[in-house]
């Protein structure tokens, strides 16, 4: 079987010279482009010479470019969308009228969650959640657009097990709480470009000192996609200027709850006594309330 470009990529992208690595990052986020274009053409985009392309499929272990551009042809005839779709997609949203708009980015999203059940993807997946169901603690991070992300996978986790800590405190002081990591900790750290450099510091500190990464980040070059942790990418491409974040949210659904497996005892009783507070507090409506006009 061929090992996707993407797979083959992350594996070896730090031991490749600089150049390359710019002729790398360039493939990585114009797949279409590497399908479609020349060789010279997709040098020029990329900002390099003609023979670093041909350098850079040597070194990961194809043939020679044409090769690698075939894997990247192979690849989008297997997508049933077509170029004609991702073209329309692509179209400004004010071009369509507001319901053609909204479908155009639903259907996106809904593309992008089918990716994510991808054989590679699910495997990652399935490993994430075996660290962090094991861990003694698990520290959430993510700060910008990634910070919703990251409280909504604390919360969850928070329902079934105090193991859970959400890195984020006033004065800028939610980091600190780092320093009570162990080694076989957990860090979940969600983060997508444009990347906070906070964030991706905490990371590379927190793998330093032994802890489990699990990554929900947009691509395998990210660079809060460490060496050696357990990496899920989420697709951010929008046809709005706003990147999507449906996909990191159903990544951190999809971890919680196969965390909170409904059969472990320990998860239930934990449950049936947050109902127990929640009741006694009376937190939620008991019955819908009318509303006079």
């Amino acid at each position: 079987m061929t090992i996707p470009f993407a797979q083959t990529l992350a594996a070896r992208f730090a031991d490749l010279p600089e150049q390359l690595q710019v002729a790398a990052r360039w493939i990585s986020e114009n797949p279409q482009d590497v399908a479609l274009l020349s060789m010279r053409d997709q040098a020029r985009r990329a900002g390099v010479q003609p023979a670093t392309m041909s350098r850079l499929a040597r070194a990961l272990g194809y043939g020679g470019y044409d090769a690698l551009r075939a894997q990247h042809a192979d690849a989008l005839r297997r997508n049933g969308q077509g170029l004609a779709a991702t073209a329309q997609r692509r179209r400004p949203l004010d071009a369509n009228s507001t319901e053609a708009a909204a479908q155009a980015l639903l259907a996106e999203s809904a593309d992008q969650i089918s990716y994510l059940s991808s054989a590679d993807n699910l495997a990652a997946i399935a490993r994430a959640a075996a660290l962090i169901a094991s861990a003694r603690r698990v520290y959430c991070l993510g700060q910008r657009s990634s910070y919703p992300v990251a409280w909504h996978f604390h919360y969850a986790m928070s329902l079934i097990t105090d193991r859970a800590q959400l890195l984020d405190g006033s004065g800028a002081t939610g980091l600190d709480a780092l320093s009570h990591a162990q080694p076989g900790d957990v860090l979940f750290v969600c983060g997508v470009a444009p990347y906070t450099r906070a964030v991706v510091e905490a990371s590379l500190q927190a793998q330093a000192n032994g802890l489990q990464i699990v990554t929900v980040t947009d691509s395998p070059l990210s660079p809060l996609a460490v060496q050696g942790g357990c990496v899920l990418i989420s697709p951010t491409e929008s046809a709005s200027y706003l990147h999507a974040m449906t996909p990191a949210f159903a990544l951190a659904d999809c971890l919680a709850a196969l965390v909170a497996r409904g059969d472990d005892p320990a998860v239930l009783a934990r449950l049936e006594d947050l109902d127990r507070q929640l009741s006694a507090r009376n937190t939620y409506l008991s019955e819908p309330q009318k509303v006079s006009i």
